[in-house]
């Protein structure tokens, strides 16, 4: 195994092809032969040429001289030339990946003639948010015959999603620098990287339990660890319910009442019409798929760890739906689903959106930034179908319209008027609006919604 070394400059023109040399893909689309002829052996053989045809015609037998070893020697190259291309491959050491961890990728490069490789020099690509140092420069290297050499990249994965490292591109110059072969490519290698699960913690009870069991008190009798009061023993009572103080003080059997502990739905709407703002990975600046994204991954990480219900469902034009589910299971299709998030507002219309496609019992959470007409009106839709929904701002501060001089102001001061409208608004329906702050930035709101519904007699 050789190791690859950064190339340096140097007088690489006698390398380069005499012809342009377009890569071939893996199915053999482009017929390019295998290995051509660079401007090296093109002077060789046209000093040969001139220095044999002088002699001829002059009579001078130096001449035939000083053309034969480059004769010879284009010759001697030529007969030692492989057949087979090399291989060019790219693997990651882990293609499961957390945004701001360390990232390892090789690109390896194969030999399986058994002439040796003089020169390899490979080139690779990655994603804008795959920081791989020293990535801008080509390396070079020698591989032996019927061996490999292997090229080690290191750095960080900054932005979540699905981003490709790759293709890596490699020529190959044999012959004493006569030969050079076609464009030799590795296709990209996709790799996964999960959102940072932002810390967010919610003390308050969820306004229904709808499930059968869980860890959310419910106004339905049964078993839990909550107190609901004395009653006369019944038939089909447990002996252990039985309380026996007021039982002796009465004289008849009496048991403790509990209320149930029940599970709960959280539907999780992400709305990604639109994108705002300017992503600078994890450790820069946020853009509202990245607010939302994020907030989505600590919102389900939260429920799920509590044995509640977790769906997901995309405000957009593919209006993709993950159906809710429980668990650690659960909790990883979660962060394999939230990978394909993509703003996308062209498309059919997504007022099929309705309140009976929801639960009645769910908790409805919806990410967005408030920037589309449509996104308002699918909120308080809900709201008015009857369900619990809570909007969680992911608009960032900095992402308001530049003002670009008198009317730039007056059209930014107009904008943010109108947004502040539209939640107030929201809010005369019924639906707290609250901008995502991590840890506790639902608290007030299930506080309040909790109470709403306990005041209605929703809580069963």
């Amino acid at each position: 195994m050789t190791a690859v070394r950064p190339a340096v400059p140097g007088p690489w023109d006698d390398y380069r092809p005499a012809r342009p040399v377009r890569p071939v893909a893996p199915d053999g689309s482009a017929q390019e032969p295998e290995w051509v002829p660079t401007r090296a052996l093109g002077r060789a053989v046209l000093v040969a040429a001139l220095l044999l045809a002088a002699g001829v015609l002059l009579g001078k037998v130096d001449m035939v001289v000083l053309a034969a070893p480059f004769a010879i020697g284009a010759a001697a190259g030529l007969l030692r030339r492989p057949h087979e291309p090399p291989v060019v491959g790219v693997t990651a050491a882990d293609d499961l990946l957390v945004e701001g961890r360390e990232l390892d990728v090789t690109i390896s490069v194969g030999n399986p003639d058994p002439v040796p490789l003089d020169l390899v020099v490979v080139r690779a690509s990655a994603a804008p948010y795959l920081r791989l140092a020293h990535l801008d420069r080509p390396y070079v290297t020698a591989v032996a015959a019927a061996s490999a050499a292997e090229l080690g990249l290191h750095g960080r994965a900054l932005r979540w999603g699905r981003p490709a490292f790759g293709p890596a591109v490699a020529h190959a110059v044999v012959a004493d620098g006569l030969l050079i072969s076609r464009a030799v490519w590795a296709p990209p290698e996709r790799l996964r990287v999960y959102p940072t699960t932002e810390h967010f913690e919610a003390d308050e009870a969820m306004p229904r339990a709808a499930g059968l069991v869980g860890g959310h008190r419910s106004r339905r009798p049964g078993e839990g660890g909550e107190l609901a009061g004395v009653r006369a023993f019944t038939a089909g009572d447990r002996l252990r319910r039985i309380d026996w103080r007021v039982s002796l003080r009465t004289g008849e059997l009496h048991v403790a009442a509990t209320l149930s502990d029940r599970d709960a739905e959280v539907v999780l709407l992400l709305d990604v019409l639109h994108e705002a703002g300017e992503s600078g990975g994890v450790y820069g600046s946020r853009s509202v798929l990245d607010t939302t994204v994020r907030a989505a991954a600590g919102i389900a990480e939260h429920y799920l760890t509590r044995g509640d219900r977790v769906a997901l469902v995309e405000y957009a034009a593919r209006a993709r739906r993950l159906r809710a589910g429980s668990g650690r299971r659960q909790y990883l299709t979660v962060l394999e689903w939230l990978l394909d998030v993509d703003a996308n507002a062209l498309g059919p219309a997504l007022e099929t959106l309705a309140p009976h496609m929801f639960s009645a019992n769910a908790l409805v959470v919806v990410l967005t930034p408030l920037v589309d007409p449509r996104s308002s009106a699918m909120v308080a839709r809900l709201a008015r179908g009857g369900r619990f929904v809570v909007a969680v701002d992911t608009l960032p501060p900095e992402s308001v319209p530049p003002a670009r001089g008198s009317w730039g102001n007056l059209a930014g001061r107009l904008w943010r008027l109108e947004r502040a409208n539209t939640i107030d608004l929201l809010r005369e329906h019924g639906v707290p609006v609250v901008a995502w702050s991590g840890a506790g930035s639902l608290d007030l709101v299930l506080r309040q919604i909790s109470r709403l519904a306990s005041t209605a007699g929703a809580l069963r």
